[in-house]
């Protein structure tokens, strides 16, 4: 028995081993199946519509307040009562910088305890500190902040009669202190590029097997689902891992961009992500059967929401309450997140491991779900 165990088990090996080599050799054959598929012009309108919005709002920021006194509970109010700002009180700076490292909060306002007393002498200080890998936001945000002193020293200027003390702003910048919109742009390009790999490739090609009858011919073969599976998206797994080499590699010498955290890491959650792509794909092109239909799909549950709603270009904060909503559904915005974290902040487990953990979720739902769809077409 374990003698025949053991044949079938290479058996099947075997026929693994035939699928993927077929695959590679027609993907090196036909160049063609890279090929994007058009965008549904209604869904760019609606991502367009809904996705973009320029403005900054709710920046949630951590307001430390060293001293207590009036003045200061005046400067930190300013901060609250703003449509801008999301303020959150806490009690010290290690609070503030831990709220700031596992992305709970975009900016810290610190008020020293020295405040009061600077201000009446005419040199107080407001510390400012802003997450800099989304240079975009952290330019607007430092902008408002520095606008909300400035309307409260204006305020406290006309009630007391008087020009009133000089407030001077200090502000820096973590993680991205070269102000350098590209040091946050190039990680999600490699976002956009294992989902063209993953989803969009995989998709057209399970579907041409469709079209053109090929899984006719399997279905007599002892070969059955999971097999047919394997052998049709290693070659495309491999290929997604080399494109991460190149985007990693590209990014270190061609942009400068830090790679703060464990490259080993990056892989590991990049090779999560590349299985859901991959699940996805196999999923719509199951149940589609037709290339231009699955293009058009594969555009529009993957492409368009990693570009438009994971937060690659736009913050997520500044959409509708709805369209929040609707960005949780797409793996994209989990992985953008973890790069960006990966690459400027270093290895934060507070933000690598829930989502690191939903796209492992997502990649065993998807898979298990492609498998029983082919199952289904075969029997």
């Amino acid at each position: 028995m374990s003698t025949r165990a053991a044949n079938r088990r290479l058996a099947a090996l075997r026929r693994i081993r035939a699928l993927i080599r077929k695959e590679s050799w027609q993907l090196l054959r036909d160049p063609s199946s890279i090929a994007i598929g058009i965008v549904m012009p209604m869904a760019m309108l609606i991502l367009f519509g809904y996705g973009i919005n320029l403005d900054v709002k709710n920046v949630p920021v951590a307001i430390v307040m060293e001293d207590d006194s009036a003045e200061a509970r005046s400067v930190a109010s300013a901060f609250e009562l703003s449509d801008y700002f999301s303020a959150m009180p806490v009690k010290t700076m290690a609070a503030a910088q831990e709220m700031l490292m596992s992305s709970r909060a975009n900016a810290i306002v610190r008020i020293p305890t020295d405040f009061a007393r600077n201000l009446k002498a005419g040199n107080a200080q407001v510390q400012v500190i802003v997450n800099g890998a989304d240079s975009n936001t952290a330019r607007i945000s430092l902008g408002y902040a520095q606008g909300a002193v400035g309307v409260w020293a204006a305020k406290e200027a006309a009630r007391s009669g008087s020009s009133g003390g000089v407030i001077t702003v200090e502000s820096r910048l973590w993680f991205n202190e070269a102000n350098d919109s590209t040091y946050f742009l190039v990680p999600g390009l490699i976002v956009l590029v294992m989902t063209l790999i993953g989803a969009m490739l995989t998709a057209l090609v399970m579907a041409r097997e469709w079209e053109r009858g090929t899984f006719e011919a399997l279905f007599v073969t002892p070969v059955n689902a999971f097999e047919i599976l394997l052998g049709k998206t290693v070659p495309y797994f491999l290929l997604g891992l080399a494109g991460l080499a190149l985007c990693v590699a590209g990014s270190k010498l061609l942009f400068g961009v830090p790679l703060r955290g464990s490259l080993v890491i990056l892989t590991v959650v990049s090779m999560l992500y590349l299985l859901v792509a991959l699940g996805l794909g196999l999923v719509i092109s199951s149940a589609t059967k037709n290339q231009f239909i699955a293009s058009q799909v594969t555009m529009l549950v993957t492409y368009l929401p990693a570009m438009m709603l994971s937060g690659f270009v736009f913050d997520p904060r500044s959409m509708p309450v709805a369209v929040q909503i609707i960005t949780y559904i797409f793996p994209a915005r989990y992985f953008v997140k973890l790069l960006q974290t990966l690459f400027l902040a270093g290895n934060i487990w507070s933000v690598i491991l829930p989502n690191a953990a939903v796209l492992a979720g997502m990649a065993i739902a998807l898979l298990a779900l492609s498998v029983k769809l082919t199952r289904k077409r075969i029997a």
